[in-house]
């Protein structure tokens, strides 16, 4: 007997219940709905793949070389250790705070491997230890700072930046360097080791099956909570190109030395981050803190706890990029964390997406963020261009990313998205 037949009408969605609202459905309908939140300034990650795929064309036109298998291998060695620093710069943006002390930190956090591993004889498991933990005692005192005594953290960390760079001239000493053991595990790690061409296969079939069950399970709760759900063909369509992309990109950094370990790690942070930020408590509490502390605190959500973990978080990443940056470069120096670390960790998690105001960002911006960093250094370093010039095109690219942001935030607060 049919729906008609029997008195009944088939169950309509709660979400899609207003027969007034436009509601889309099917692939074509997912397609109009993108274009209509891209237009309502919910863009995601498009600017930054948009621009990056830009930087790439533009780049391979002038030297050929950039787009090659041995040199992209290179820009993900280099990408890794910045990049975890800008993931700790995400966590304190989503807050709406800052922290300028993460270059200082990861230096300190180098300086301290090497003094203990290297001159005191510790095992370097524990030296790597030792330095995880004072670059967390930085965040913590900057969250002391900022719950207990109102001091904002751009002073905060500004005071930490010279204070942290004291400490790591201190140790260095009068010879400013300590070199690492070049056969040693961790510099072999920062310098070489590549995971195993077959296991960088599994894992990029695994990221798109990961993918596949977890919008599966997302759309079986729907349901069952009598809401909307993303169909079947679009999930796996989605799952599909995704795999399918990262086994090509697996095949060609294969041609030469493969997918390395460091950039492993680093992908590996992302996605934990990233799942803490949007499936736990926790992750929700960041980003609700991040739109409007004060709601928050309404709400039952410990403002001062969330805020401490962002501070603590970022430092601690940040004394993780300065550990491998060490291993990356063989010898801890007190050029390490200087220059344009804080520039280009905090570039990278805006220009990646994460928002500057507070309540919006993503772990991935780290990610798409510190691929268009690197990849304009490495551009540049081909066709033998001077510093001056990258910094004045990463800095152009940082303020494009700040007026897209902006102009974004204004679009979705008049969309009624905000």
């Amino acid at each position: 007997m049919s729906a008609e037949a029997g008195g009944t009408s088939p169950r309509v969605p709660l979400d899609r219940a207003d027969v007034r609202v436009r509601h889309e459905a099917g692939l074509a309908g997912s397609l109009r709905g993108f274009v209509a939140r891209v237009r309502a300034g919910d863009l995601g990650a498009l600017p930054v793949v948009v621009g990056l795929v830009l930087i790439s064309a533009v780049f391979q036109s002038l030297n050929p070389v950039f787009l090659s298998s041995n040199n992209l291998v290179n820009l993900l060695f280099d990408s890794a250790t910045t990049g975890i620093i800008a993931l700790g710069i995400v966590l304190v943006l989503m807050v709406g705070e800052i922290d300028l002390s993460v270059g200082s930190v990861s230096g300190f956090a180098s300086a301290l491997v090497g003094v203990l591993w290297v001159n005191q004889g510790w095992p370097a498991a524990a030296a790597i230890l030792v330095a995880l933990a004072a670059g967390g005692a930085c965040g913590a005192v900057y969250a002391l700072l900022f719950n207990r005594l109102g001091m904002p953290s751009f002073v905060s960390t500004l005071a930490g930046l010279l204070s942290v760079l004291g400490l790591q001239l201190f140790l260095l000493g009068a010879t400013g360097s300590i070199n690492l053991p070049y056969e040693s595990a961790l510099v072999d790690f920062g310098q070489t080791l590549v995971m195993p061409h077959a296991l960088a296969y599994a894992l990029a079939l695994l990221a798109g099956a990961g993918l596949a069950l977890s919008g599966q399970r997302e759309a079986l709760r729907r349901r069952e909570a009598g809401l909307s759900a993303a169909p079947l063909a679009g999930i796996f369509l989605r799952a599909g190109l995704l795999a399918a992309v990262l086994v090509l990109v697996v095949w060609y950094l294969n041609l030469d030395r493969g997918v390395p370990w460091m950039f492993a790690l680093f992908v590996a942070l992302v996605m934990a981050v990233d799942y803490a930020l949007r499936r736990t408590r926790w992750g929700r509490a960041m980003a609700a803190v991040g739109g409007n502390r004060e709601a928050a605190r309404r709400a039952g959500i410990d403002v001062r706890r969330i805020t401490a973990s962002a501070f603590v978080l970022c430092s601690t990443f940040a004394a993780l990029g300065g550990v491998l940056s060490a291993a990356r470069l063989a010898s801890a120096s007190q050029q390490a964390g200087t220059g344009d670390v804080n520039l280009n960790a905090i570039a990278a998690a805006v220009i990646g997406g994460t928002s500057l105001f507070g309540g919006r960002g993503s772990a991935y911006a780290a990610l798409l963020g510190i691929l268009v960093i690197q990849a304009i250094a490495s551009g540049l370093t081909l066709l033998d261009l001077s510093s001056a010039l990258r910094y004045m095109i990463t800095g152009g690219v940082l303020a494009v990313a700040v007026i897209v942001d902006s102009l974004a935030r204004r679009s979705r607060v008049s969309h009624g998205r905000a």
